[in-house]
């Protein structure tokens, strides 16, 4: 199906069914090639992480113009539909009591990431003003406060700001565009450490016991229950996630449309509480997890968690056909405010995860929960281990409150530095 916005493209493949087609055969390439267990492969994906190529061949595919992600309608499909399946599917195993004994360093770390870009709007403000005054002259710094809003918690604050700080629309897209491309390689960053996070975390002398025994909890459980899937095993798995997932859909479309009857100074939109994905996300993990505690956690067994991470990789490469390196051309200065201030994010982070001697996951896993929100988050933590996806959404979800307030309050002081 192609989406409505083809018409306008100009990419080589605009039809969605063959742009699927395509990423899939992407997908089971890369899997296949980092099966191999010698030769060229086995050397290759020793330095290349396989969830790195996942993401960045269709960023490859979407900058050459062999595909165009912004026409295409795969990814709300993935995101509406596909996410919170593997939500379900992935919290179907969890061990609640586990994931809570991780301990205040997940907390501090995704504390220190929101704290992370709020100061490095300042910092970068004041770098450009040094470097190339002309990039944050004018309003610039309005379109600042949306892409604060946007890195802290998601799309709901972002275009809070907007409204709120009166973003011109052009500057706006401009942004986007930022937001987009600069999120896009700090993911790949993320991804590039997750999987070399055992020797920087020895490096740092960090406390893994936790996130160590959660993942034993989780292999043991599966080796306990292991058995080869029926075909009947398969679809209740389908049927839990994909049949969740509408619930979630059915629950949080009536919840929405009821809170925007509520007064406007409840202010509840400051919260994301009238952004339907919020609930969808919500919804879905509670629903996962509350089957953690049912007859439902043999599923795992049955590959639960490998169905709702096949799910989650094809959230992965709708994700990276978004990106787009030529968008650099159209006001290349803005992306290197965008670099700065992420920079700034970065080093804060690694800083105090090297003071506190917390896990690479948790400095990865806090970042990734504010700059991209519900939808990658989970990506990210799965990176790690398909059982710790559940940690990235609960911090998300924290994101989507913070937004809002934090993202007004680092536009007023852009505002005072702008004069």
């Amino acid at each position: 199906m192609a989406s409505p916005e083809s018409a306008a493209s100009t990419a080589l493949i605009q039809n969605d069914a063959v742009v699927l087609g395509l990423l899939a055969a992407t997908l089971g390439l890369v899997f296949w090639t980092s099966s191999r267990p010698a030769g060229f492969w086995k050397r290759f994906y020793t330095y290349v992480p396989a969830l790195l190529l996942c993401y960045l061949l269709p960023a490859i595919y979407n900058s050459l113009g062999l595909i165009d992600g912004n026409a295409s309608g795969l990814y709300p499909m993935a995101r509406d539909y596909l996410l919170p399946s593997a939500l379900v599917l992935l919290c179907v195993a969890i061990d609640l009591g586990a994931i809570l004994r991780l301990g205040p360093k997940a907390l501090a770390m995704f504390l220190t990431g929101t704290l992370g870009v709020m100061l490095g709007a300042l910092v970068s403000f004041l770098a450009m003003g040094v470097i190339h005054p002309e990039t944050v002259a004018g309003d610039t710094w309005r379109g600042m406060t949306t892409l604060t809003g946007s890195w802290i918690g998601g799309g709901a604050n972002q275009a809070a700001m907007k409204e709120v700080f009166e973003v011109d629309a052009t500057l706006f897209g401009q942004f986007v565009a930022v937001d987009v491309l600069v999120a896009n390689v700090w993911m790949a960053v993320l991804l590039f450490l997750a999987a070399r996070a055992g020797a920087i975390d020895r490096w740092t002398g960090a406390d893994t016991s936790a996130i160590e025994d959660l993942k034993r909890r989780i292999e043991a459980y599966q080796a306990e229950h292991a058995r080869i899937p029926s075909l009947t095993d398969l679809m209740v798995i389908l049927a839990l996630g994909l049949g969740l997932t509408g619930l979630s859909h059915f629950l949080a479309e009536p919840l929405v449309a009821w809170i925007k009857t509520l007064p406007a100074e409840w202010r509840l939109q400051d919260y994301s509480l009238d952004s339907r994905f919020f609930w969808l996300v919500v919804f879905a993990t509670t629903f996962g997890v509350l089957l953690s505690f049912t007859r439902a956690r043999s599923l795992e067994g049955a590959g639960a968690s490998k169905v709702g991470s096949a799910m989650l990789y094809v959230l992965v490469a709708t994700i990276g056909m978004h990106m787009d390196l030529r968008a650099l051309l159209d006001r290349p200065w803005l992306f290197l405010l965008g670099l700065i201030w992420i920079s700034v994010h970065a080093a804060l982070m690694l800083g105090v995860a090297r003071l506190i001697r917390a896990p690479v996951f948790f400095m990865a896993v806090g970042s990734q929960a504010n700059i991209g929100g519900a939808a990658s988050a989970p990506v990210v933590a799965s990176a790690f281990h398909p059982a710790l996806a559940p940690v990235g959404v609960l911090l998300a979800v924290l994101g989507y409150a913070l937004g809002t307030y934090c993202a007004y309050l680092t536009g007023l002081m852009l505002r005072g530095l702008a004069g």
